[in-house]
């Protein structure tokens, strides 16, 4: 296995980051997936606008997950039944990488026009998993701030993680949540367990520049597309959150990620409720002017926090050095620095719990 790095120049060339992304997929459990993503490296040299487009791609193709979306649009064709050739390869039935650069190459080929479409937007991967890191970190918030808090979450994509107050949580013992939900959220844990502490969520809206609706069949089995198709567990958890969501659509809306921010930090705050601003894997994905305008909305907000309408930011982010998914969080009034709360899985199977180490 090659050596994980972060996005950098070696990641720029094309063949280096199919073979980075692949490398990643590989250390989440993924292999075939990797396998899948592996075999774009024979797209590079045929004659198909995929390959093209993957050739001349202008930007940092790993930081843009560019493999991930054609792997995306792969599987969108077997879950719609157009292409059954990909189905003994996601089973595990398939491992020759020859064989499956083969059938890569020949469904490429077969629907280059529909395939090429998947480029022109980063995967909507929104896993609900990642929420456990998330509610670890509410839980220790709440044990400083108060059980009362309003959640604001950016990159909400179809708003799965904008619906953590309806699920169930087992948090290293800790239990949390809403008992008896369908959707329940048990990581293999590692550390000690986050403060067992009351929480209650008053409110929970989310944003999105593209959101997904998980009650159109077609928008929900695109973003179904992106789980990777090893993981079975996944696939169901996401079904259960699309029923859910049929029976109570999410509080999201589509909008610019620093618009929405300001707006909503500069509308009132109940007293006794800590306002909290939250994201996963997604911060990456706004353009560097919106990530300061971000960063002033909530120094400003900041400066105007009080014990009775605290602010805090919590995140989960990959460290784009060590390629970790840390769990990181700040809160005012308090001291003003991130503190590193610990780490977890891309798609939420671990947590790595630090605390107050």
């Amino acid at each position: 296995m090659a050596v994980k790095v972060g996005i950098t120049m070696e990641t720029r060339s094309p063949g280096n980051a199919i073979s980075w992304q692949a490398d990643h997929c590989r250390s989440n459990s993924a292999p075939v997936t990797a396998r899948v993503v592996q075999a774009m490296l024979a797209l590079l040299e045929s004659e198909t606008r995929c390959g093209r487009r993957m050739a001349e791609w202008p930007g940092l193709m790993a930081e843009d997950a560019m493999p991930l979306r054609l792997a995306g649009g792969l599987h969108n064709l077997y879950l719609t039944g157009d292409e059954q050739r990909l189905g003994p390869i996601y089973a595990g039935e398939v491992t020759e990488q020859d064989q499956i650069d083969a059938v890569i190459l020949e469904v490429v080929r077969k629907h280059d026009d529909r395939l090429v479409t998947w480029f022109d937007s980063p995967p909507q991967t929104n896993e609900a998993g990642r929420s456990a890191g998330l509610m670890a970190g509410l839980l220790w918030l709440a044990s400083r701030l108060g059980p009362r808090c309003e959640l604001l979450e950016i990159g909400a994509s179809a708003g799965a993680n904008t619906m953590l107050d309806r699920f169930a949580f087992d948090l290293g013992g800790v239990q949390t949540g809403v008992a008896g939900s369908p959707v329940m959220i048990r990581p293999e844990w590692r550390g000690p367990p986050p403060p067992d502490v009351p929480l209650h969520i008053t409110s929970i809206k989310g944003c999105d520049q593209a959101p997904v609706d998980l009650t159109d069949p077609a928008q929900a089995r695109r973003l179904k597309s992106y789980c990777w198709p090893e993981n079975h567990d996944r696939h169901a958890r996401l079904d259960r959150i699309v029923a859910m969501a049929n029976e109570r659509k999410p509080d999201l809306v589509k909008a610019d990620a620093a618009d929405w921010v300001e707006a909503r930090l500069a509308g009132p705050q109940p007293e006794g409720t800590a306002r909290v601003l939250f994201h996963s894997i997604v911060w990456q994905y706004i353009p560097p002017a919106g990530r300061a305008r971000i960063e002033q909305a909530m120094a400003d907000a900041a400066s105007r926090a009080t014990p009775e309408r605290p602010l805090a930011w919590l995140m989960l982010e990959t460290n784009r050095q060590t390629f970790r998914h840390e769990l990181r969080v700040r809160h005012w009034p308090g001291e003003d620095a991130w503190t590193l709360l610990g780490s977890a899985h891309a798609h939420g199977a671990w947590v790595e719990w630090l605390g107050d180490r």
